[in-house]
């Protein structure tokens, strides 16, 4: 058990880190990740509230759709990257980091406040709900069991609220940080240990902790808030320009445009990276070397990759040295070794859209 935003959370349980990882990636793992905030805006005005704060396109969001988006600042940097689900119950579902759970929470209650105070129809409220992920190849044939929904017709970023192995009023979102097809299931906080122990009934089902969710997310490619991505980095820097709405670039009416903007017309000086690597390690805070031994960029993340049998990284290096294929040197304990920028995700993705 680890200390963790907060909460103390399972690095691993009786399986070990590289098993665990490998089961999720073959058959299918359950992570609690109830430590997560959950947060529901009600009102009229609640897309305008969200957009004033977000750089998606809200507004486009289907009923049950949602897309990641990212909460930024005047400076353009990243408070959050979040979920925002818009939901048919005609209210806003978004899920936010937990690290971020405060500063988050108190920037949506007051932008509702100053909202409020001018007339308009938003208020925000926290669900007390227990998250679960369950995460892997063999998640739709373990879950479809419990539900009467066709899992089937829901795809990548879609949601429904339903009733789950008998416990009703649970939203179950297609979605995840492990690159697999898994779901995200919101459950009433007072029945979560029951659906976990329907869905830990099942063979195929291991309990997963942070240590498989780490090397699971890296290999999918994807940022820990914190390390590879936090208000110091821009959208532009961090290759999540994807997430910028077509309509909210020309609008320019969210929080740090005009700097996101003009990095994107000028070309941001570095950007985020993969890297791969043979030998020790690569660890955060490791500086990335250049052809001449000069420091070019720092490593954010980094493990062993239980299913290439290597290293694999991710980090920040000048703009001249972001393509992929340049050969670089990762510095690990004084000692210079050989690294290749490398396209993420290091492992396929396996997101699901209904046909």
């Amino acid at each position: 058990m680890v200390p963790f935003a907060g909460w103390t959370l399972p690095l691993h349980y009786g399986q070990g880190h590289l098993q665990s990882h490998l089961h999720t990636r073959r058959h299918c793992s359950l992570f609690d990740v109830s430590h997560m905030l959950q947060t529901l805006v009600y009102g009229r005005d609640r897309i305008r509230f969200m957009e004033s704060l977000v750089v998606g396109d809200i507004a486009e969001l289907k009923p049950g759709q949602g897309t990641l988006t990212l909460l930024t600042n005047e400076k353009g940097g990243i408070t959050d990257d979040l979920i925002v689900t818009n939901t048919s119950e005609d209210h806003l579902y978004v899920v936010s980091n937990a690290a971020c759970a405060d500063k988050d929470l108190a920037i949506l209650t007051d932008r509702a406040a100053q909202l409020q105070a001018t007339g308009s129809d938003v208020h925000v409220e926290v669900s007390d709900n227990a998250l679960l992920a369950l995460q892997g190849p063999s998640m739709a044939r373990v879950l479809q069991a419990g539900l009467s929904d066709d899992l089937a017709k829901l795809s990548f970023m879609n949601s429904i609220t339903t009733t789950v192995f008998g416990v009703p009023g649970c939203r179950v979102t297609r979605c995840g940080y492990t690159g697999e097809d898994g779901v995200e299931i919101s459950v009433p906080a007072a029945r979560a240990v029951e659906l976990a122990e329907q869905l830990l009934g099942v063979p195929d089902v291991w309990l997963a902790g942070l240590a498989a969710r780490d090397s699971l997310r890296l290999e999918a490619g994807l940022c820990l808030y914190g390390n590879d991505i936090d208000e110091t980095v821009t959208p532009a820097e961090a290759g999540l320009m994807w997430t910028l709405g077509k309509r909210r670039r020309v609008a320019m009416d969210f929080p740090g445009a005009a700097v996101i903007m003009a990095q994107v017309k000028d070309k941001p000086r570095r950007r985020r990276v993969g890297l791969t690597s043979v030998g020790p390690a690569i660890r955060p805070h490791m500086a990335i070397l250049g052809p001449e031994g000069r420091p070019v960029g720092t490593v954010t993340s980094g493990c062993p990759s239980p299913c290439l049998g290597k290293n694999i990284a991710m980090g920040y290096v000048e703009a001249a040295h972001s393509r992929a294929g340049t050969e670089l040197t990762v510095e690990v304990r004084k000692k210079q070794h050989p690294a290749v920028i490398t396209k993420m995700p290091f492992v396929p993705t396996q997101y699901y859209m209904a046909k």
